[in-house]
């Protein structure tokens, strides 16, 4: 049973819908891509009914503006091909576990929409829809999610065993390993389902962060971001407001995955055709947007349910007050060069 961490719902001062730009850069980076690849590789029937599903779609907004953008794509094709859209009717489910938020998901439902919309709760990392009955399938940002720890990572008798780490930056091969070993069992179960549920020249379209073999690991990656909550915790664990007992035992299921990686998983499935597998860097937080007092805000808004879940809600909010208080060395470290924020954009269709 996959372990569920939902993004802050709401439309609060955390909430994933206020703190999620990053997200929203990184499909405007790939929203060219994504017209062309429904342009061009869209191979199923598109007449009648003609179903969109975003798996990990959280609260909003990026899912509907997602949403409407390739129902656009889909409509331009068929004028392309000379068919008449009018007749078409288009169905969106919206994927995420049964914790994520709906309510808010679907007020903010636009009026005036051009689909029938539908919440599908549930992992992704198993069957959700019936047998060939998608014809695009999308997910943007949560594929780096793994369904659990791995096991070995909090063992102490383990080689993985990840001792004052929250997670793999920085950490000896084994535990690397561990979270690469699990991060295949994983993809391997989310390809597996997604076969079965596309039908024959549908696509899946898939953008999460990753990073290219030739530099995979490295410390100066996204996870560095990570250590920042690493040490608040130890911190807190040295002033005795939490045994550091209780940090071993944690570490976050977040994996990025090489490109390598993703090709092996996709080929070793066998029913999806790879059309494309690149990498691009989303807009720079330093330039764009998102400052260090962002980029907290934008962790929190992803990953307080974690770490609620896991140190209680007072250690938490200690946590993040305590990364606050850092700003000025994170923002250093954006600056400095060493942030490398990498995405990978993932087209594949099924045989």
């Amino acid at each position: 049973m996959a372990e569920s961490f939902p993004m802050n719902g709401g439309d609060g001062t955390y909430s994933y819908t206020n703190n999620s730009q990053f997200q929203k850069q990184g499909f405007d980076l790939a929203i060219g891509m994504i017209k062309e690849a429904i342009t061009e590789k869209l191979d199923t029937e598109i007449t009648g009914t003609f179903q969109i599903v975003d798996f990990g779609c959280s609260v909003g907004p990026n899912t509907l503006f997602a949403m409407e953008n390739m129902i656009e794509a889909v409509k331009n094709k068929c004028i392309l091909q000379g068919l008449d859209s009018k007749n078409m009717e288009f169905q969106v489910s919206f994927n995420d576990h049964t914790e994520n938020d709906f309510n808010t998901l679907f007020a903010s439902l636009p009026l005036d929409r051009q689909y029938h919309a539908a919440g599908v709760p549930g992992s992704f990392y198993r069957r959700l829809f019936p047998r060939a009955s998608i014809n695009l399938a999308y997910s943007s940002y949560a594929l780096q999610w793994l369904s659990k720890m791995p096991d070995e990572v909090s063992d102490r008798k383990s080689m993985a065993w990840n001792e004052g780490k929250i997670h793999y930056n920085g950490s000896p091969r084994e535990v690397v390993d561990a979270y690469a070993n699990q991060f295949e069992k994983d993809m391997g179960v989310f390809i597996s389902a997604r076969a079965e549920e596309i039908l024959s020249g549908g696509l899946m379209i898939l953008i999460m962060p990753g990073i290219p073999e030739s530099a995979a690991h490295l410390p100066y990656s996204a996870g560095v971001l990570f250590n920042f909550l690493e040490s608040s915790l130890m911190d807190l664990a040295i002033e005795g407001i939490i045994d550091k007992a209780e940090i071993d035992a944690f570490n976050l299921p977040i994996y990025f995955p090489t490109d390598e990686e993703m090709r092996k998983v996709i080929e070793k499935n066998g029913c999806f055709s790879i059309e494309m597998i690149e990498f691009a860097n989303p807009k720079s937080p330093v330039n764009g947007s998102l400052d260090a007092d962002s980029w907290i805000m934008h962790l929190r808004a992803g990953m307080d349910g974690i770490f609620t879940k896991y140190f209680g809600y007072d250690v938490t909010e200690k946590m993040f007050n305590k990364t606050l208080s850092k700003s000025e060395e994170i923002s250093h470290f954006l600056q400095s060069g060493h942030f490398n924020s990498t995405q990978l954009f993932v087209v594949l269709k099924r045989k």
